[in-house]
């Protein structure tokens, strides 16, 4: 058995037979940590020592008869995007100004973690501050594609989704803030969940721009990614923007028939701009879901062209007052650390919210996301969820946009209305490009719509094979 092929259901059932430990699995990890990170430079910080101290903890549990019922990801290893604070392990955000930073506490994400038994490996690498579309940005270099080291796996979680695909993690938990789970999940073949806003608490995350930010799982299939999220979504008194909302149980309705579901598909998404072979896999992914009784609808995003300047005048916005912080006494490293992304970042958003701009710029892109919080609901008022490509291109090379941030930016052009409208939306695989690169697609839902999608998404799942596939490596 490989046990580094194993999603999370296999695993547990493994476990449960006593056919492996909770530490030869982690210890199968570890070695291709080892063996495949110098390459693809996808984790900041292994976690060897205390990865497996918890699998031997998990081991005694588990003699024990511990039940899955009680802690449902008993002798699971995963990793995280290094945003996330983890008590006495380093945690970067992919910045040199927190190199040595050792948080006191720990996210309320990880919290929930370790909680449920699940086992870290380590921190994933990303674009310094969750500034960027391709992992380029990060101060600890940039993460490769596992499907072609020339190319990047995306952004601002490329680790995250990297270490996926080469099979270094069973799960990974990743941050959204204008598309950092999808377009990684998309550039490399995994399946991504950009929840609700809300949804899951960002107590304890790094911050790139707090109305935007989201904490969601990314994982091999639909229904790890699905028991991940019943595991981490909830209310959280340590983060009043977290929802009160009862967490359901989001695996117990992924065998749902389809029939009927009204799909809308977004004229503006499939205009000029959008490369033939995204369009080609998302129209044979359409087919699919017509044959399980879908009924396709057109419906209109109409500004869908003011989301990327709209995005980026508010993210730059709350990323200068939440980077204001980092002033050198607190977290170590002061500001001369700052990477030429983050600076731009900064320059940028004090500019939007000086004295004489702020009404000119960031009121004018408050007004212009609720008009495209407002496309959506009347969107649904005429379909159940959304079909989107995730990117407008495949996967890019290393180096080819990082001198055009303009082009760079429009990489996000499908990905920043969601979090703008703080809506959810599910990435999977749906087909691979000429040259052998993955190419994704997003189902986009209302609000709290995450059990619809997981199930939307599990349906066409099973009629492909596209998250099976691997690289070679």
């Amino acid at each position: 058995m490989d046990l580094i092929k194993l999603t999370i259901s296999e695993a547990k059932k493994g476990l449960k037979k006593k056919e492996f430990s909770a530490r030869e699995l982690t210890e199968n990890y570890l070695e291709r940590i080892k063996k495949l990170n110098p390459q693809l430079n996808a984790f900041i910080t292994v976690c060897e020592k205390e990865a497996l101290e918890s699998a031997d903890h998990a081991d005694k549990l588990i003699l024990q008869g511990e039940t899955w019922e009680a802690q449902p990801l008993l002798g699971i290893p995963f990793s995280m995007k290094d945003v996330y604070s983890t008590k006495n392990i380093r945690t970067t955000a992919g910045s040199k100004i927190l190199e040595n930073y050792l948080p006191p506490y720990n996210a309320s994400v990880y919290q929930k973690l370790i909680d449920s038994g699940a086992i870290l490996l380590g921190k994933t690498n990303c674009d310094a501050w969750g500034h960027g579309s391709s992992t380029e940005n990060s101060d600890f270099g940039p993460t490769k594609n596992p499907w072609n080291l020339d190319y990047v796996p995306g952004g601002s979680s490329g680790g995250s989704a990297a270490v996926l695909a080469a099979d270094m993690t069973i799960f990974e938990i990743g941050e959204d803030t204008g598309g950092s789970i999808r377009l990684p999940s998309a550039f490399c073949a995994t399946v991504g969940l950009k929840v609700t806003y809300g949804r899951v608490s960002r107590y304890g995350a790094i911050s790139y721009a707090s109305s935007l930010d989201s904490m969601g799982p990314m994982g091999k299939n639909v229904s790890d990614v699905a028991e991940i999220l019943s595991v981490i979504a909830g209310s959280d008194s340590h983060d009043a923007t977290s929802s009160p909302r009862p967490v359901e149980d989001y695996s117990s309705s992924l065998n749902q028939d389809i029939k009927g579901l009204k799909i809308g598909i977004p004229s503006e998404f499939f205009s000029k701009g959008l490369n033939s072979e995204i369009k080609d896999a998302i129209n044979k992914a359409l087919q699919i879901f017509k044959e399980k009784g879908a009924e396709i609808v057109d419906i209109s995003l109409p500004h869908t062209e003011d989301g990327i300047a709209t995005y980026y005048l508010i993210a730059s916005s709350e990323t200068s007052s939440n980077l204001a912080r980092y002033d050198g006494i607190r977290f170590g490293n002061d500001r001369e650390y700052f990477g030429q992304e983050a600076k731009k970042r900064i320059m940028l958003g004090t500019y939007a919210l000086s004295s004489g701009y702020y009404d000119q710029y960031y009121l004018k892109a408050q007004k212009v996301r609720s008009l495209i919080k407002n496309d959506f609901e009347k969107a649904f008022n005429k379909c159940e969820v959304i079909l989107a490509p995730v990117s407008p291109i495949p996967p890019f090379k290393l180096g080819e946009k990082i001198a055009d941030p303009l082009q760079m930016y429009l990489v996000d052009v499908y990905t920043v209305l969601i979090n703008l409208a703080g809506i959810p939306s599910l990435a999977l695989p749906c087909g691979f490009s000429k040259a052998g690169l993955p190419i994704g697609m997003q189902i986009i839902g209302p609000q709290f719509s995450e059990k619809s999608l997981l199930n939307v998404g599990y349906q066409y799942e099973q009629a492909t094979d596209w998250q099976k596939m691997k690289p070679e490596l």
